[in-house]
């Protein structure tokens, strides 16, 4: 009994040792992680001004103003895009809103490499195109299907063909916008993706986001 007693000990010293090694480094990336980078490299479409989201209409005003924080690999995201995303698009095109996307990873690796492609494509034009294709095609996560090969691999599957694409995906050019965008949405207390905020004002996920005719509705009266 006395040896397992011992045992316990040990035990309980090297758990609480570890609690304080990951309470540690949390303190060190909240120490080094809360500023963004004024010298990180901005895909089309984004600006400071915008939380560094990729805006679409920006240059309107007296329309609703939506913004959008997701994570590509988030199932529920997924789920949202499939609801929303064709009336989107619509008010997109026709100008009856600006639109602010801000793509979020905080479920991991996989999720900054599909943030930094995207602002690839929207380089090349293709942003709506491309964040289309990572939602059609969005894997188990951290399954390691999203790969830089598989991610250029998309592009072609929209029509991207220049080579300045996949190097942009392979030198990994907006990981500092990635960054800002968490920092922006930590900034913002979003904890949670999607979270869509209309005019400022964040919809209801439970009555709201996850019904088609709501948010149309919601949109429209705003």
């Amino acid at each position: 009994m006395a040896q397992k007693s011992g045992g316990d000990k040990v035990t309980r010293y090297i758990v609480i040792g570890m609690v304080t090694l990951v309470v540690a480094v949390g303190v060190i990336f909240s120490l080094v992680g809360n500023k963004s980078s004024d010298s990180a490299s901005l895909p089309s479409q984004a600006s400071s001004t915008d939380g560094f989201g990729i805006s679409y209409n920006g240059d309107l005003t007296g329309v609703p103003v939506l913004d959008i924080w997701e994570d590509f690999q988030c199932p529920a995201c997924a789920q949202f895009e499939a609801l929303n995303s064709a009336y989107i698009e619509n008010i997109i095109k026709e100008k009856k809103a600006t639109v602010i996307f801000h793509p979020l990873s905080f479920i991991g690796p996989e999720s900054i490499r599909a943030a930094n492609a995207a602002a690839c494509a929207a380089d090349e034009g293709k942003y709506l195109e491309y964040h289309d294709f990572l939602y059609r095609n969005q894997p188990a996560e951290n399954s390691g299907k999203w790969s830089n090969a598989y991610l250029i691999a998309g592009g072609v599957a929209i029509g991207i063909s220049s080579g300045e694409f996949g190097a942009c995906i392979n030198d990994s050019k907006y990981g500092g916008w990635v960054k800002n965008i968490a920092v922006d949405g930590g900034k913002q207390n979003i904890n949670s993706t999607p979270t869509v905020f209309l005019n400022g004002k964040e919809l209801d996920r439970n009555t709201q986001i996850y019904d088609a005719a709501a948010f149309a509705a919601a949109i429209e009266q705003g």
